[in-house]
């Protein structure tokens, strides 16, 4: 039986999954590493972590299946975006792991920004925007304040191209990853000179550049023995976790929308071609599909919030669930479901860690307005239910507005489970809402690209027709069209409202 590998290493953990031709997953295992966060704006991860991490997810995956190693056909990565790695020229990492949530090169992101054109820049890298998190600052952070690692750091990878150097002992890297990096041309699919030569790289100090989906190359002795597989197995370069999620979601034409609600919000309406939003509200990324792009706006929290719900309004709930077997959540969502659509007038903004697309508002707060005597916790749950799927139609409103059609919504991450959040969004969007019946989709989409680089697949597409399934489509009710309607503009007028005040805290 021929099988593919899926890794999607992600912040907290790596999972890794078996799949057969049919899409049908055969074993999963999940490795948890642990941030370094010394403080708010630094957080670190040993390289080594993710490397361990990803070999004890493999060989448990590959016990579990009970498959012989010379049947795995393909392994490809789905990764998170922007965390760093530096590393001399035999691989080594040259000092700890830049996490995608480090916040510590706000000055040279403020350099970045102020030496480029934001039109320019916007059009070239497909961001929006200049912050800390993208790679170019990190780097550019290091040379100015580690200028001896700087000095002994051969190459500056990205998480993927990291594992994927152990793997194989290439150095490569791919479209879709670096898409975020503002070290990268998008359009003409080349580094970007201008900005590595502010930084101080040169192109060799980066990987070779390749597809999304392409073949590295075969497992080296060393790579395979680590991992517990054959030589035999064809490495595959994978993409963004976003991205590789719409491939496991069928996502690779356009007209269909993917929404991943997990601990934040992403949003990825696929493009035949490059666009740019005129008030540069949404970011452009490139896809896991070759020559295909991308919409990818996203929310600081979503289910984040429902977790913080969770912790702060239902401890006791939550333990009692847990004793009992339960998902404390199933407790949260049955109570939110005696409520009524529009939550009684309770609007909820979740900006607990400020907001991103489309307001871009590190300074903006959450916020339960129109609370009163007769509002109970219920009431508070479904409202964050709701106000995560306002979330999700303000930036598909400005996707439509763009003129991208929007005709399917497929969805994933933990949000998917709940038949409740996937009503309330179907009702407010008045769209259908199809969940993946594999909740895995990043890890599967990673296998699907290695099996279509591999042959066993003409083209993408064939792949998804056979290893993509969905859960029954979630049609949304009419009768609450209305509420919600209403509702949602409240929720529109509330952050207008309130965004001086923000900011003016912010100021203050």
């Amino acid at each position: 039986m021929i099988t593919f590998l899926g890794i999607d290493a992600g912040t907290t953990a790596l999972k890794a999954a078996l799949f057969d031709l049919d899409g049908r997953l055969l074993a999963l295992d999940r490795q948890e590493y642990a941030l370094f966060t010394p403080s708010p704006a630094v957080v670190e991860l040993d390289a080594e972590a993710y490397w361990q991490a990803c070999c004890r997810a493999v060989r448990a995956v590959v016990e579990r299946a009970g498959v012989r190693v010379e049947e795995i056909a393909s392994l490809c990565i789905s990764s998170q975006g922007e965390t760093l790695v530096p590393v001399d020229g035999a691989g080594t990492p040259t000092r700890p792991a830049i996490v995608w949530l480090d916040n510590r090169a706000v000055e040279e992101a403020r350099l970045v920004g102020s030496r480029f054109d934001a039109e320019e820049l916007y059009h070239t890298t497909g961001q929006p925007e200049v912050t800390p998190t993208w790679p170019a600052p990190k780097i550019l952070w290091i040379k100015r304040n580690e200028p001896e690692v700087f000095a002994r750091s051969a190459r500056f990878l990205l998480l993927e191209d990291y594992l994927l150097q152990r793997m194989t002992g290439q150095f490569v890297t791919e479209y879709g990853l670096q898409t975020s990096s503002l070290l990268l041309d998008i359009r003409n699919k080349r580094w970007w000179q201008p900005m590595l030569d502010f930084v101080g790289v040169l192109p060799e100090r980066l990987g070779r550049l390749m597809e999304p989906g392409a073949a590295v190359g075969p497992l080296s002795r060393e790579g395979a023995a680590a991992l517990g597989l054959s030589t035999r197995t064809l490495a595959v370069t994978g993409a963004m976790d976003q991205a590789v999620g719409a491939v496991g979601a069928g996502n690779v034409v356009p007209g269909i929308v993917s929404e991943t609600t997990g601990g934040a919000l992403a949003i990825l309406a696929t493009l035949d071609r490059p666009l740019f939003d005129p008030q540069r509200r949404v970011p452009c990324h490139y896809h896991a599909r070759q020559s295909t792009y991308c919409l990818l706006p996203w929310g600081q929290t979503a289910g984040m919030a429902f977790k913080w719900l969770r912790d702060q309004f239902f401890p006791l709930e939550a333990e009692a669930a847990r004793a009992e077997g339960r998902d404390p959540y199933d407790v949260m969502t049955a109570q939110a479901a005696q409520v009524p659509a529009g939550s009684d007038g309770l609007v909820v903004l979740p900006h607990l860690e400020g907001a991103t697309c489309p307001e871009f508002n590190p300074a903006a707060k959450a916020v339960f307005y129109g609370a009163t005597l007769r509002h109970t916790r219920a009431h508070l749950a479904r409202g964050v239910m709701e106000a995560v799927a306002y979330m999700l139609k303000r930036n598909l409103d400005i996707v439509e507005q763009l003129g991208v059609g929007v005709t399917e919504i497929r969805s994933m991450g933990g949000g998917a489970r709940s038949d409740l959040w996937l009503q309330i969004k179907a009702d407010v969007l008045q769209k259908p809402v199809a969940a993946v019946a594999v909740e895995e989709a990043a890890c599967l989409g990673a296998a699907l690209l290695g099996a279509t680089a591999t042959g066993h697949f003409a083209s993408l597409d064939a792949g998804v027709a056979r290893m993509v399934r969905l859960r029954e489509p979630v049609q949304p009710d009419p009768a609450n069209a209305d509420v919600y309607a209403q509702s949602y503009v409240r929720y529109l007028e509330l952050y207008e409202r309130l965004a001086p005040m923000f900011r003016a805290q912010e100021d203050g």
